[in-house]
């Protein structure tokens, strides 16, 4: 048993790392009233074409599932972050869209949250550092969530009426 295996090591420091900058970033995020699914639901609709996402896609960016990003959009509906709008081309499918509301709120706080980053995590890495780990990120991303992309392009994304 060689529990020395570098292998165990890598995942384990990737689970301390996301841990550690979770518990340094929630309280941002928490004084903006958004939990940690809030604000990814509310940020990959802020950073995608139209800013929005069919359902599908946006349980499969997010990694929930149907039901449960049906509660999320549901939560987020309810404050008026987020709304949904029927797809013209296809009634079995709706989309999450980010409202003027939803922007305010992630314009208040994503001042301090890239601030958060940049103290706690990009920063400490030197530009070539960033670029190379990212580049290993997206690698291992593209095999292990391959759908975490899924409706980003913009082709997918019929213009609004």
């Amino acid at each position: 048993m060689n529990v020395d295996d570098a292998r165990l090591t890598a995942i384990g420091l990737l689970t301390e790392v996301h841990a550690g900058l979770m518990g340094r970033l929630q309280p941002v995020l928490a004084e903006a009233g958004l939990s940690e699914i809030d604000f990814e639901t509310v940020i990959r609709l802020a950073r995608s074409p139209h800013q929005r996402l069919r359902m599908s896609d946006l349980a499969a960016q997010t990694g929930l599932s149907t039901s449960g990003v049906t509660r999320v959009v549901d939560r987020l509906e309810r404050e008026s972050l987020v709304r949904r709008e029927a797809c013209a081309s296809d009634r079995r499918a709706s989309y999450a869209t980010l409202t003027d509301t939803g922007r305010e709120r992630l314009e208040g706080l994503l001042p301090q949250h890239l601030q958060d980053i940049e103290s706690w995590f990009t920063g400490l890495l030197e530009p070539q550092e960033l670029q190379a780990f990212l580049c290993s990120l997206r690698k291992i991303r593209a095999v292990v969530r391959p759908c975490a992309t899924a409706g980003a392009v913009e082709n997918e994304v019929p213009a609004r009426p």
